[in-house]
């Protein structure tokens, strides 16, 4: 049967042209991250938390629960990579720098809203480089002692004992620009002492030598010292908070000791590198809702001070701001330069 120009079969090249223009269609579709339903779901292999801070330290002490309950609920391994380094910059300056494919998140702390005013080349901005996605955890600051080398067993008495000795005590910190250090700083500024700061690579390393006898004490947040308040290894003297940490209630405030001012809170975030698509961080926003209501979490919070946050996204993104700004106030009203 004769064919006709409406019978005729396309020729064998212009169905490979068709092909080949599919096969490009597609990768560059695929290549733009749309649509999220077309490509495989999300996770599908491993996951990398940055904590840019040595293991040991109050970061390492939330992110490591973190990161064992959000493998179970992602169903993929959530692995921690500490890089410490420059008071946590280290680590966020490789996390800024990540590819934003939704599997390298970045847990930081409030030493990241600090460090724009002490340091003023950082390679990373927290506004510009990354996407906020949620407070993970806030616990007030305490002041802790290494018990055999500082006698005072409250705040009262450790005024007394720094001010007949001025200059010779030392207190550790997570390292310059760090909170440890600011809220260090401000210790001093309202109540009219002086201290010296011994910086360290991270709040681990601080605590052992406090521990170890060659520092005195610590503006420490409780995620890294509950474990040795606890065990008597370290004196906690007082809470930097409006109210007692849960799980510590027989350890008083700054304000019920006479320095009501005193205000220190350590907290801790999460966030994606800018670019991550916005369907990944919604989904990894309600997998940290299931986990942080989790029992496991909640208890383990709780016994190193801290309460259940619930503030996400642009929220979380607005503390963060009115943060960078209060440190900013702190440090210029003390003229505090790094050591």
């Amino acid at each position: 049967m004769p064919t006709t120009p409406f019978t005729r079969r396309p020729t064998t090249r212009f169905a490979v042209r068709r092909r080949l223009a599919l096969t490009v269609l597609g990768g560059l579709v695929a290549s733009l991250g749309l649509p999220a339903s077309a490509q495989t779901a999300w996770p599908n292999k491993p996951l990398t938390l940055i904590v840019p801070f040595p293991a040991g330290g109050g970061t390492d002490a939330f992110a490591r629960p973190l990161s064992a309950l959000l493998t179970r609920q992602l169903g993929q391994q959530v692995i921690v990579d500490n890089r410490g380094g420059a008071g946590g910059n280290v680590g966020a300056g490789a996390a800024a720098k990540a590819a934003p494919d939704g599997y390298t998140w970045f847990m930081g702390a409030v030493h990241h809203a600090i460090a724009p005013a002490i340091y003023p080349k950082l390679d990373y901005s927290l506004s510009r480089d990354f996407i906020p996605v949620a407070l993970i955890s806030s616990v007030p600051q305490v002041i802790v002692v290494n018990p055999q080398k500082v006698p005072a067993k409250d705040l009262k008495e450790l005024l007394a004992y720094i001010r007949a000795r001025p200059g010779l005590l030392t207190y550790g910190s997570a390292g310059n620009g760090s909170s440890h250090h600011l809220a260090g700083e401000l210790f001093k500024m309202q109540t009219k002492t002086f201290i010296t700061h011994i910086p360290y690579r991270g709040a681990g390393p601080a605590l052992q030598d406090l521990m170890g006898g060659q520092v005195d004490m610590m503006f420490d947040g409780f995620g890294s010292s509950a474990a040795h308040i606890k065990s008597g290894r370290l004196r906690a003297i007082a809470v930097a908070g409006d109210k007692r940490a849960p799980g510590f209630p027989d350890i008083p405030t700054a304000a019920e000791s006479g320095v009501p001012t005193y205000k220190v809170a350590t907290w801790y975030g999460l966030w994606a590198p800018k670019g991550t698509p916005a369907e990944v961080i919604e989904k990894m926003s309600a997998e940290l809702k299931t986990v942080l209501n989790s029992p496991e979490l909640k208890t383990a919070w709780t016994s190193i001070g801290s309460e259940t946050p619930t503030m996400t996204g642009k929220a979380f993104g607005d503390f963060v701001a009115t943060e960078t700004q209060r440190w900013a106030e702190v440090v210029k009203a003390g003229n505090i330069k790094m050591d």
